[in-house]
């Protein structure tokens, strides 16, 4: 029988907690997922809801964007492509990277050096044609998303504080997404999981039948899934309003 290595010895006992404790509130996984921790880097905390229901149909698709007011924990490299007066408004907000025809054709070339990419009106025509290149990396910008917005300075600068896109995947209905790092203080982390539930919540489609959160989980990068107890989730917001 193959010995297990500390870690995995570690995250056995984890694991052996959470069954004894059966579904746990948000404050408890938390505790026990920083117990669980054995890396040298610092895990991004996740949050993965499955949800009842089928995105293949148009009316049922779960997509949106979320603030996380204790911020991601990462520096967010943002690109915008955009024109005129608009060039200056997103370098002064911060941009890493702007530009127009010479963007666009440098991306086209395979320059990814960056998280969020961001499209005033005007410019969309020109990405248009990088569809497959950026969609398959989720960078292709979104009125839904707020990334194709007239409004660069702002968009920009929620990004960089910390503003992320979901939406719930084909197959499964299932929403992911990292809600800030495990270093964080739990405060800072419960009020992003607050904010996700919260917004989760509100686009809950209007054709959407039965049990919308069927379940929640929380993890870190290395460490184990702990199920949540759906039913107490909504005393999160309690730290939103503190």
């Amino acid at each position: 029988m193959a010995k297990l290595s500390k870690r995995q010895q570690k995250l056995g006992k984890v694991n052996v907690e959470a069954k004894e404790k059966g579904l746990l509130t948000a404050e408890e996984a938390l505790t026990l997922l920083k117990g669980a921790k054995n890396t040298k880097f610092d895990e991004t905390v996740e949050i993965h809801f499955k949800l009842g229901v089928n995105p293949k149909l148009n009316d049922q698709q779960v997509r949106s964007t979320v603030n996380l007011p204790g911020g991601t924990g990462k520096e967010v490299r943002v690109a915008v492509v955009c024109k005129g007066e608009k060039t200056k408004e997103a370098q002064d907000a911060g941009a890493d990277v702007v530009g127009a025809e010479e963007l666009v054709a440098k991306i086209s070339e395979g320059f990814m050096e960056f998280d969020k990419l961001v499209a005033t009106p005007d410019c969309m025509a020109m990405l248009s044609k990088l569809g497959k290149v950026l969609g398959p990396r989720g960078l292709m910008p979104n009125p839904k998303d707020g990334t194709v917005t007239a409004d660069v300075a702002k968009a920009v600068n929620e990004l960089k504080a910390g503003k992320v896109s979901f939406r719930a995947e084909k197959d499964g209905g299932v929403v992911q997404m990292g809600i800030g790092k495990i270093s964080f203080e739990d405060n800072r982390l419960l009020k992003n999981l607050a904010a996700v539930f919260d917004q989760v919540n509100k686009v809950k489609p209007a054709t959407c039948k039965g049990v919308y959160i069927k379940s929640v989980y929380l993890s870190s990068t290395m460490g184990p899934g702990l199920r949540l107890d759906v039913s107490k989730m909504q005393d999160l917001h309690k730290y939103l309003v503190a």
